[in-house]
């Protein structure tokens, strides 16, 4: 049983529309027309990714970030992407690139590319069991070990999308770029372990117990 359940997806961008056509292009989304936010629409509300505008610079590496398929690096790169670590040099199975604003995301190449193609979440952790076990309870999903990370295979309502927590040594440098909506009792969250940040008129922005922000809408039917 979860706590809550998925919404949604969102990326903050100082440039909210070309990083909208940027990000729609890489993951087979259609950005809709209009001011910020900019929703990249998909087959499902579950597919959703936000667009959001902020003022801040990027700070460090994003806490969070996107895993994507890909026909070739070279379609990312026309696309506005630019190489970080390449996955010949590495010995990954994934290259390591950056969007226009210099926000990481990890491409993985396949021949046969789905029409969605957000392969995974990734999050960095201090303690990346722990962090799993904790999402896996408030998304209803068992953890599985993966070498020295953890992962939630069934934890929203796309088929294939996983959320992937890896250890990294460096400390979180807030706020992430990268973040994740949900619908629940705020309530039941905070006694989970969440903290409160702030409050919207529609929502409530919490944080996980490494200070990941995450927003919290009310349950459908509430």
């Amino acid at each position: 049983m979860s706590l809550a359940t998925w919404q949604d997806l969102c990326l903050d961008a100082r440039d909210p529309r070309p990083m909208a056509e940027f990000w729609a292009a890489v993951l087979g989304l259609e950005a809709r027309q209009g001011e910020a936010p900019i929703a990249l629409d998909g087959p499902t509300d579950a597919h959703r990714v936000w667009v959001n505008p902020v003022e801040h610079p990027r700070a460090a590496k994003n806490r969070l970030h996107l895993d994507v398929h890909a026909r070739s690096i070279a379609d990312l790169e026309a696309l506005g992407a630019t190489v970080v670590l390449p996955a010949e040099v590495s010995g990954f199975a994934w290259t390591t690139m950056q969007d226009p604003e210099g926000g990481e995301f990890c491409a993985f190449l396949r021949e046969e590319v789905p029409s969605y193609r957000l392969h995974g979440i990734g999050i960095d952790c201090v303690d990346p069991e722990a962090q799993a076990a904790w999402w896996g309870r408030v998304l209803g999903s068992e953890p599985q070990p993966d070498q020295d990370w953890w992962t939630l295979h069934d934890a929203t309502p796309i088929a294939g999308l996983t959320l992937d927590f890896a250890p990294v040594p460096e400390p979180r440098v807030p706020p992430n770029a990268v973040h994740w909506d949900v619908r629940g009792e705020v309530a039941v969250l905070l006694d989970a372990g969440a903290t409160h940040l702030w409050d919207t008129e529609h929502w409530t922005v919490l944080a996980d117990p490494e200070g990941n922000e995450f927003c919290v809408f009310p349950a459908v039917g509430d």
